[in-house]
């Protein structure tokens, strides 16, 4: 007879539409082996891509049936051989999940699990991990970005936007952001951006440029390119570079576009990331959140049995306005 324990957790036993995420209340409670921390969930963000994976369009497809999530935020539970930095009672974070985070419980790589300072709760905690070490990676992994320099984060109001203005205003760039709503707006001004405007707007990149005087933008941190990159690539400065954080479909460009300013076009994604990357990008997120500049923004917060609904709605709301979280 098992004596395992049981918890709930969302699974996927099909690829298809947000219906597929079914909550399960007997799923066995995973343990953490060599390197690993089991961690009990208390709340667990939601990523875009998790929407991608679960229809089964995106490039990496998991095998079925499983528990999507990586950005938990919970209390070690237990700790595998080989952990010597965490033990049972820490509050943490991760940026990567062995076993799903939509669950009440996950198991995750002891290097992909980070301490979580009493200053946050977990559903900031929960909002950290995709969002900002994605955003860390496309200014300074990918685009190099310096101080001084201008940036433009086209849909600053979502999990990865705020990420990206918290960073670039703590480092010293010129930060405008891009919102679809006037509350969107007011949050990526709050949220460091200098200047804001509304991408819904006719003409707003004229305004944009008018911001820069005409000279345009350094780095762009793209979260819609299949609708923005044209425009993108005639906002840059000369040498200006393009991030590729998020698309949902093709676009056709006019490389002249790239030509005559010698500009750069880069996806990102943090899947590539190497260790010492990731532990870069670890240590100056942890300096943010002792420093106080580093303040995840939580949106709508769902309970476990309405993932569906979450999925749902981060891929077809108006305006994104912080990170969307699961909670346990």
């Amino acid at each position: 007879m098992s004596t395992s324990k049981l918890m709930r957790a969302i699974r996927v036993s099909e690829f298809g539409p947000p219906s597929v995420l079914k909550l399960c209340s007997d799923v066995e409670v995973p343990k953490p082996g060599h390197r690993q921390v089991l961690i009990r969930v208390r709340a667990c963000g939601v990523n875009p891509v998790e929407t991608y994976i679960r229809a089964g369009t995106y490039s990496r497809k998991p095998t079925l049936p499983y528990t999507p999530g990586s950005d938990v935020a919970g209390v070690v539970e237990a700790v595998g051989e080989g952990v010597s930095t965490l033990k049972a009672g820490d509050r943490v974070f991760t940026t990567a999940t062995e076993s799903g985070g939509y669950a009440e419980f996950a198991v995750a790589a002891s290097d992909s699990v980070h301490r979580l300072p009493d200053a946050l709760d977990f559903t900031q905690g929960a909002a950290i991990g995709i969002p900002y070490f994605t955003a860390y990676r496309a200014l300074f992994h990918k685009a190099h970005a310096k101080p001084g320099e201008t940036v433009l984060i086209h849909g600053a109001s979502g999990g990865v936007g705020v990420a990206a203005c918290q960073l670039s205003r703590a480092l010293g760039l010129k930060v405008l952001g891009t919102a679809g709503t006037p509350e969107g707006m007011k949050m990526v001004v709050s949220n460091g951006a200098h200047l804001a405007f509304n991408h819904r707007e006719q003409g707003y990149t004229d305004k944009i440029m008018e911001a820069t005087e005409g000279r345009g933008i350094d780095v762009i941190v793209e979260m819609l390119s299949n609708v923005n990159l044209s425009k993108d690539l005639q906002m840059l400065a000369y040498g200006g570079r393009v991030t590729v954080v998020g698309s949902r479909g093709s676009i056709e460009i006019n490389p002249r576009d790239t030509m005559i300013k010698e500009s750069s076009i880069m996806g990102v994604a943090l899947f590539f990331a190497t260790p010492e990357e990731k532990n870069e990008c670890g240590a100056a997120l942890y300096s943010g959140m002792e420093a106080g500049w580093l303040r995840p923004v939580v949106g709508r917060q769902y309970p476990l049995d309405m993932a569906a609904q979450a999925h749902h709605d981060i891929i077809e709301c108006p305006g994104a306005t912080g990170k969307m979280v699961l909670t346990m």
